[in-house]
């Protein structure tokens, strides 16, 4: 009732006065919420590589609640609203003249909402995405009720059609968006150095788009605030290559160039990263070839 009602307000009283709203929530989850904000301190002092006072875990909140209420102008088709910058895009359309489907990597580092609502309401991209919505989902129910449309665009992960599905929209030439930092009960993991520190990553996203031999861009949709966000594709692998002889190893640097990527975003947008999780892996941390680090850094 309560995000309802929050949503009805932000279309009703326009974003200035309804952004009022975000500092007394914002402060109140600093408050009660003692276990997620020791976990924002944590990773900002990571990324920042300093103490991190309660201004730095502030503003790490207030910067995931405004990329929260931002999405319901979004989904409401007011994305004139924000001011929007596009970086890499020629690639994506170059895949899509082709009618080539394509896979977009994307993370908990920013809003991947805004690359939908470009989509689907400006571009007419054909944008499919693989969620999993679970706490969220209430949440999600009175967003995507400012949008019903957008529920035909949403692939359940972790379901035996889940690959059928994901093949069918790109060769449709879709773009099918994954988080490919998201790892869910069951998940084979890989340990990789993130940070500073020896960190899982899933390996499904990878192997996926090792099997359907696809284009694989990364994709960031960086909140910049204000108004203005940043959307910026990368050209990843054409396709990731896969040798069942070794497809550990293959796909372990695969994986470590995708999170060695994600640092070096991670320390330009620290307070864009929104997965209030641990992250520190507890077992042994195991290499990733050092040229994974090194194409990470000559695409920077």
């Amino acid at each position: 009732m309560l995000v309802r009602l929050l949503a009805w307000l932000t279309l009703r009283t326009g974003r200035t006065i309804a952004r009022l709203f975000l500092y007394p929530i914002c402060l109140y989850f600093m408050i009660f919420s003692r276990g997620t904000s020791a976990i924002s301190r944590r990773f900002l002092e990571r990324v920042l590589e300093r103490p991190a006072g309660w201004r730095d875990v502030f503003r790490h909140y207030h910067a995931f609640a405004s990329t929260i209420h931002d999405r319901v102008y979004l989904l409401a088709g007011r994305h004139h609203y924000f001011e929007i910058q596009t970086e890499g895009l020629a690639a994506v359309e170059t895949y899509l003249s082709r009618r080539q489907g394509i896979l977009l990597f994307g993370s908990h580092l920013g809003s991947f909402e805004v690359l939908r609502a470009l989509g689907l309401f400006e571009r007419k991209l054909p944008i499919s995405v693989v969620m999993h919505e679970g706490a969220a989902a209430k949440l999600n129910s009175v967003l995507h009720g400012l949008c019903p449309d957008i529920r035909d665009h949403i692939i359940p992960p972790g379901s035996p059609d889940t690959m059928l599905m994901v093949k069918e929209r790109l060769e449709q030439g879709h773009l099918v968006g994954i988080l490919a930092d998201r790892v869910l009960c069951g998940d084979r993991t890989v340990s990789c150095p993130f940070l500073g520190q020896a960190t899982l990553f899933p390996e499904g996203p990878f192997q996926l788009a090792a099997l359907l031999q696809v284009p694989v861009l990364l994709f960031f949709g960086f909140y910049e605030g204000g108004r203005r966000y940043s959307i910026r594709f990368e050209t990843f692998a054409d396709p990731i290559p896969y040798d069942r002889t070794r497809r550990s190893d293959s796909l372990r640097e695969w994986i470590g160039r995708y999170a060695a990527r994600l640092e070096y975003h991670c320390r330009r947008y620290p307070y864009n990263w929104f997965n209030f999780y641990e992250l520190s892996d507890d077992s042994a941390l195991e290499s990733v070839p050092d040229r994974a680090r090194t194409w990470a850094e000559r695409h920077g």
